[in-house]
């Protein structure tokens, strides 16, 4: 991993993003960690994750106007990696996301901040891949609004977990949407990073635990390709 990963990485732990544990998630799988962005609640730390997104599109060379991300928790990665995007020779960065439902007063219309226009180079933010719905959701949005062109996605971490079939949710997207995705770092990479750490220890990340995490993976992990 590069040095912004490992970075970000440990930021996730400093502010509690990541904990392990045992959790119910949305789709009813009990997982032993679980990935909460909500917990970036000040500007400090919602800068420093804006800076291993804007590290992530310029490592992987993503041509970027516009950072959108789907509302609600989209809403703060964007504003947060267009902030470090801007300036420097790629020039100033549009931000936008999407509201909920339409507004049919003021200006009106279904985006906040900078609406995707013909010709525009999109990144895509995303907090953590299970499902890939907000992503896909958020790909038809923009590509219904305008000829744009999207870049990448840029999402935190990858769970590895596999979407409709046997491969992962990532690997779907990618031939799906015709889009690649790109985690800062995936679940495994984490476990690497923190394990036999005090920094993992703090977190809850025990032998036992990277032992719950691999059977977990070995029932709900999917192929890459």
């Amino acid at each position: 991993m590069l040095p912004f990963q490992t970075a970000f990485i440990e930021h996730l732990v400093e502010f509690q993003v990541i904990r392990f544990g045992a959790f119910t998630l949305k789709s009813g799988r009990r997982s032993p960690y679980f990935v909460n962005a909500g917990q970036l609640r000040t500007g400090r730390a919602i800068a420093q994750l804006g800076h291993a997104y804007a590290a992530m599109i310029e490592q992987r060379g993503l041509a970027c106007d516009l950072v959108f991300g789907p509302a609600y928790k989209g809403v703060p990665l964007a504003v947060a990696t267009a902030m470090s995007l801007g300036g420097g020779e790629r020039g100033d960065v549009g931000f936008g996301f999407d509201r909920k439902e339409a507004k049919d007063h003021g200006e009106g219309g279904t985006f906040v901040g900078t609406a995707p226009a013909d010709g525009m180079r999109v990144v895509i933010v995303d907090d953590v891949i299970t499902s890939g719905r907000s992503i896909r959701d958020a790909a038809d949005l923009v590509r219904g609004a305008a000829n744009v062109s999207i870049t990448g996605v840029v999402v935190a971490v990858d769970r590895q977990e596999r979407g409709q079939g046997e491969r992962t949710t990532l690997a779907e997207l990618r031939d799906d949407l015709g889009i690649a995705v790109h985690p800062i770092a995936n679940i495994r990479q984490v476990v690497e990073h923190l394990r036999g750490t005090e920094l993992g220890a703090r977190a809850g990340l025990d032998e036992a635990r990277c032992a719950e995490i691999e059977a977990y993976l070995g029932v709900y992990g999917g192929r890459d390709a």
